[in-house]
């Protein structure tokens, strides 16, 4: 069996993972590259193998980052099966239909300002394409084997989303084992990552492999931001994420109102996939810890902003409230119109409650960064710019560590990707140090022999 990395090495995106056995091969992860422009520009250039050769792709779970390529894939020839856990699939059709919308959107405006006899762009993929890709999906059912040739492909539930999947290939002969994102062991909705026991390559995340989570409750800190809010009589804007994370915002805001911690001022959910993924948690109740009929009443604290209409009428606020609105880093979404109507005010507040990616207006605003530019347009920023850093999904690097240490015997190697050069470097001293195992940071295209 042979592996070579095509993304998510030295970097947190574009996870891309060749597989060959003899004449098969297997795609783990498509993912889009996101970011900035010198990683973006690699989902234009040709896929280093022909997607025609390639019999099959496998999914660990359903972000842009490891699905978003498939559109395009299948623009480009591939007529294999994308094989995944059943929620993934479900998932999927929401989050890659929006992507080609906002391929669609981006490249319309793009458009609308050339200078005369510049050349029109054309999206990376269309909604349409998305839909079209969606008909090569089959979900699998948890721990049952697929065959992919001489291959078998087991999917593991694994937490961190509503879906994800540890992925374990064998020839066989050997185990190999991708962790994709790996959860953390006390999250508030997910069920924790199982431990592994045994493998015989594992290629691993470090997205936060040089760093420790903060150790504030972030129920605490949310109802100490949405409190100073109302005592200046603002608005509280929420940009957020809208898998895992806003469901996870919605359910801390439930208990706060269940505990009297907040006063009870209107909630308001202003995000279509947020929207659509948050019944979906509640479809498939046994990949988190809230059954229905709980599951419906806590993520239904907030009113739905379902057109619109309905969100514009969110710009005429004189009351206290909550927004919650994609995308998570205010780099487009409904959340960017919102932040036009209230960031110059100084009794208004911005939550962040996730990473700001370099490049996106969350990053300026969290770097604190006086005047902004939203379509065009310059605005000054007068609302408190807050962050809760204690929410992330993503397991830090002590996290990491404990859930590697119920491994019986060291696997012959472990790769490190999905982290900056730094994290993953710093992930690879420390799993030496304490366990002694033989770890890598490959390169972009590297290859290896697993034999």
């Amino acid at each position: 069996m042979k592996i070579t990395f095509f993304g998510a090495v030295e970097e947190v995106t574009g996870s891309r993972y060749l597989l060959e056995q003899g004449d098969t091969k297997i795609l783990v992860d498509c993912g889009l590259f996101q970011g900035l422009h010198e990683l973006t520009k690699r989902n234009w250039e040709k896929f280093p193998v022909d997607p025609k050769s390639i019999d099959a792709i496998v999914l660990t779970h359903a972000h842009i980052d490891h699905t978003g390529y498939i559109p395009l894939f299948v623009k480009n020839g591939f007529r294999g099966k994308v094989y995944c856990s059943k929620p993934t699939v479900a998932l999927s059709a929401i989050m890659l239909r929006d992507s080609g919308h906002l391929q669609e959107e981006e490249a319309k405006r793009h458009n609308a300002h050339l200078e005369e006899g510049e050349p029109h762009i054309q999206p990376l993929y269309t909604a349409d394409d998305a839909d079209k890709a969606m008909t090569i999906f089959q979900g699998v059912e948890y721990d049952a084997v697929t065959k992919i040739g001489p291959l078998e492909v087991t999917l593991i539930r694994s937490g961190h989303i509503l879906g994800a999947a540890f992925v374990i290939v064998t020839n066989g002969k050997e185990k190999l084992t991708f962790s994709g994102d790996l959860g953390r062991p006390h999250d508030v909705m997910m069920k924790a990552p199982p431990h592994l026991t045994q493998t015989d390559y594992l290629v691993l995340e470090s997205t936060y492999g040089d760093r420790l989570h903060p150790t504030d409750d972030p129920m605490q800190e949310l109802a100490h931001e949405i409190t100073q809010a109302i005592k200046k009589g603002g608005v509280l804007i929420i940009p957020c994420f809208a898998v895992g994370r806003a469901q996870a915002v919605l359910y801390y805001l439930y208990q706060l109102k269940q505990k009297h911690a907040i006063p009870d001022i209107p909630i308001y959910l202003d995000s279509p996939m947020a929207t659509s993924v948050t019944q979906l948690y509640c479809k498939f109740t046994d990949e988190h810890i809230l059954a229905e009929p709980l599951c419906s009443e806590a993520l239904g604290v907030a009113s739905i902003s379902q057109t619109g209409e309905d969100s514009k009428k969110l710009d005429q606020l004189t009351h206290p409230a909550v927004i919650i609105a994609g995308s998570g880093m205010a780099n487009g979404g409904r959340v960017t119109y919102h932040l036009r109507q209230y960031i110059d005010d100084h009794k208004n507040t911005v939550l962040f409650v996730g990473y700001q990616a370099p490049g996106t207006l969350g990053n300026v605003l969290v770097n604190g960064k006086k005047e902004i530019w939203i379509y065009g347009k310059q605005y000054e920023v007068h609302a408190a710019i807050k962050s809760i850093k204690s929410l992330s999904a993503h397991a830090d690097y002590n996290e990491i560590l404990e859930w590697l240490s119920y491994f019986k015997q060291a696997p012959k190697k472990v790769f490190i990707t999905h982290g900056e050069l730094e994290s993953a470097q710093s992930l690879q001293q420390k799993i030496k140090e304490k366990f002694g195992w033989d770890v890598i940071v490959p390169k972009y295209g590297a290859s290896f022999e697993l034999d």
